[in-house]
């Protein structure tokens, strides 16, 4: 297992070597992961995505992207997958996951990046100030 997110809030099965994953038949959210140091067990995020079947994504390496994994990691060897199933999860939640995701590691092989980041024109304005109207006088029985 391995935790990874903001505040490394989800918890990933893997990692494992990719050359020798079976994905599962079923949707979830998956990471490329590559050891930037060999002597450490230290992972970096090169590739960030989710699909509706793992199966079906291209694993291990007719992947769209898998060239430029293999690049980055040195070897197609020292690449290594780790992925999430979202129980009762659906398309959204995947797609939400793997945007944070993207965020927090900012990896090289996603096109799409997103910042991490709150900007007051996405929430509004909003102040904490107390309610400064007068209350309404209590009812008598």
């Amino acid at each position: 297992m391995i935790r990874l997110g903001s505040l490394a809030g989800y918890a990933f099965s893997g990692p494992r070597v990719l050359g020798g994953w079976t994905p599962p038949a079923r949707p979830g959210v998956y990471a490329i992961l590559y050891r930037p140091d060999p002597d450490r067990e230290r992972y970096a995020v090169t590739y960030v995505g989710h699909a509706d079947d793992l199966s079906r994504v291209g694993f291990p390496f007719k992947h769209r992207k898998a060239a430029s994994w293999i690049r980055r990691a040195g070897s197609k060897w020292d690449l290594h997958v780790a992925w999430l199933e979202v129980p009762g999860g659906t398309r959204g939640h995947r797609e939400q996951i793997a945007a944070e995701l993207i965020a927090v590691y900012r990896p090289s092989c996603n096109e799409e990046q997103y910042e991490n980041a709150w900007r007051a024109e996405w929430i509004g304005e909003y102040s904490a100030a107390p309610n400064t109207a007068p209350l309404p006088p209590p009812e008598t029985a």
